[in-house]
């Protein structure tokens, strides 16, 4: 089984309408949505959900009305100013247990919280493994670590050989949980000053693993010149420019048809998007 993470430096980059097209180019393969903090695959992939699992990630502060005396000392201690007038703002508490240790009356308690939901779902592409974390929730990291290792499970279930995996933005615990383990790691960068930046840093995390990192550009001929500092930047980093996708109006169509960009069929991403597609065959076949 390999595993293939599509990851970005930054946000907007257009990692997820890759993922959607390499969705329908490989055929049968298992489908995970590591981006639990804003989960947009589904969007492209339209999932028949068949399990709903709950995720507990942190414990929140509770008051036992009929313990507390009103004594206000962890409204006085509350650094994230989450309890007033004997209420706890569950949005706003953080679970760092301060009130719990100094209440008095001991009318505190530390209770897990419900944190967001996992599924398992079906799609015409095959199984897919997503997740939601719920609105100032944390631990999102402990939730994509769940989402990989049910995906796994699923894909030896359904004898399936690959699994393509959309990552979190950016170089957080998030991005850590979906590298770990993974077999290739394709960074979409874009020829932005902010894209340039974030490239380096996630390429970097990106080594730290041991997999395959290769780069794409997307959207390079918006400014040929940044596109060419990506090439020469990548070269210093010792990692290859696999792709080079061209602006596309019928991405963004493709995305408010909740569409893959392969399925609608049209535009100027077509070619290089399944020239893409086989360089990273190539690189997963040769690990």
């Amino acid at each position: 089984m390999k595993e293939l993470t599509i990851i970005s430096g930054k946000g907007g980059t257009g990692k997820t309408s890759i993922l959607g097209a390499f969705a329908t180019l490989a055929g049968s393969s298992l489908l995970c949505d590591c981006d639990v903090d804003a989960a947009n695959l589904h969007i492209l992939l339209n999932p028949s959900i068949k399990e709903t699992y709950e995720f507990y990630g942190e414990k929140k502060a509770e008051i036992l009305p009929e313990l507390c005396t009103d004594c206000g000392k962890c409204e006085e201690l509350c650094q994230f100013k989450a309890i007033q007038k004997g209420q706890i703002n569950s949005y706003a508490c953080e679970g760092c247990a301060v009130c719990y240790h100094v209440c008095p009356a001991e009318a505190i308690k530390m209770k897990p919280h419900l944190s967001g939901h996992w599924y398992i779902s079906d799609t015409k592409w095959g199984p897919m493994v997503h997740a939601k974390l719920g609105i100032a929730q944390g631990n999102s990291g402990l939730l994509v670590n769940r989402v990989r290792k049910k995906a796994r499970e699923v894909a030896k279930e359904h004898n399936l050989s690959l699994i393509i995996s959309d990552g979190p933005p950016g170089i957080g615990c998030p991005v850590i949980s979906s590298l770990a383990g993974t077999d290739m790691a394709l960074v979409v960068t874009e020829p932005t000053a902010s894209g340039i930046h974030d490239l380096e840093r996630i390429v970097k995390v990106a080594s730290g693993f041991g997999c395959i990192t290769a780069v794409c550009i997307n959207k390079y001929n918006l400014d040929e010149d940044n596109c060419r500092f990506i090439e020469d930047l990548a070269e210093k980093l010792e990692v290859p420019v696999i792709g080079k996708i061209p602006y596309d109006a019928a991405m963004a169509e493709a995305v408010l048809k909740g569409i893959p960009v392969t399925i609608l069929g049209q535009g100027a991403a077509q070619e290089p998007l399944g020239e893409l597609w086989q360089q990273v065959k190539h690189l997963l076949g040769a690990r």
